[in-house]
């Protein structure tokens, strides 16, 4: 089983920048995908940006190269770096681990942006 340890969120001003993180413990195979997604109040639960183990990517359309997802191996752990943030990325961000023993979900960081 795969544990999921989250961090960074916060209150940020509009422009500002935030970087989380997320630390993978217990059985984490070497090949696995590890991502970050968002939730807005109303709104349905949406890819940001994933991340293999060999290091390829996938970002969200809609963030116009604004975060950068990255990771270190070593220590099983993602990052996301958001800058210039806006009002409308405020959400509960929640890390995600895939492998082929299944899917784990963090607790969830909330991130607020404020105008």
């Amino acid at each position: 089983q795969v544990q999921l340890v989250e961090s960074g969120g916060g209150l940020v001003q509009a422009g500002g920048s935030l970087r989380l993180s997320c630390a993978a413990s217990g059985s984490v195979l070497r090949v696995n995908n590890m991502g970050w997604y968002r939730q807005a109040p109303g709104k349905d639960r949406e890819l940001v940006a994933s991340i293999t183990s060999g290091g390829s990517t996938n970002y969200a359309d809609s963030l116009e190269g604004r975060f950068t997802i990255s990771r270190d191996n070593a220590k099983n752990t993602v990052y996301l770096q958001m800058n210039i943030l806006k009002p409308e990325d405020t959400a509960v961000y929640y890390c995600n681990f895939r492998s082929s023993l299944g899917n784990v979900w963090g607790q969830g960081t909330q991130v607020t942006v404020s105008s």
